[in-house]
């Protein structure tokens, strides 16, 4: 399994794996109890790991950053429940988090992803979808076309032009 097949499912507790997406969906694999189900984007949103960035007194991170640095660290980590010990607990591992925008849902939510992605021996490593720019820094990642595995940049909006009446 690799961290770029990793989504979070809005609704629906942990992670899944992205077995393969639709116009109307996608059919993912819990994490948890690695049961398979078709989840509707009508009612669900689909956030992709590699995607999501947290808040940080400079510059935004990816979140597999923030990944790498609880994996580094020599702290234990705290129980889901204990809101400030959660709290104290980042301000150790990763001191440049902005604590007024990350807020302790979310830092939670974190805490049992990581436990997920340690149980299941997965390797937090990003994809090479970056594209480096002129100055020699990462941009945002492509969109990658799951079904075809093909990479592309994101299509422009078509703007449907009023209909002449006849």
């Amino acid at each position: 399994m690799e961290y770029s097949k990793l989504v979070g499912v809005t609704g629906l507790p942990g992670l899944f794996e992205l077995l393969s997406s639709k116009a109307d969906g996608g059919v993912v694999r819990s994490l948890d109890d690695k049961s398979t189900k078709f989840v509707s984007t009508r009612i669900h949103q689909f956030s992709h790991l590699e995607s999501i960035e947290v808040f940080t007194t400079a510059d935004n991170v990816n979140l597999a950053d923030v990944f790498t640095a609880m994996k580094e660290s020599a702290e234990t980590l705290p129980e889901e429940k204990d809101a400030a010990g959660i709290k104290a607990y980042f301000e150790k591992v990763f001191p440049t988090m902005d604590f007024e925008r990350v807020y302790t849902s979310d830092m939670k939510k974190m805490i049992k992803w990581f436990g997920q992605l340690k149980s299941n021996n997965i390797e937090i490593v990003l994809s090479e979808n970056t594209e480096i720019d002129n100055a020699g820094t990462e941009s945002k990642p492509k969109i990658a076309d799951t079904k075809a595995g093909v990479i592309k940049n994101a299509p422009a909006k078509k703007v449907n032009a009023p209909r002449k009446m006849v």
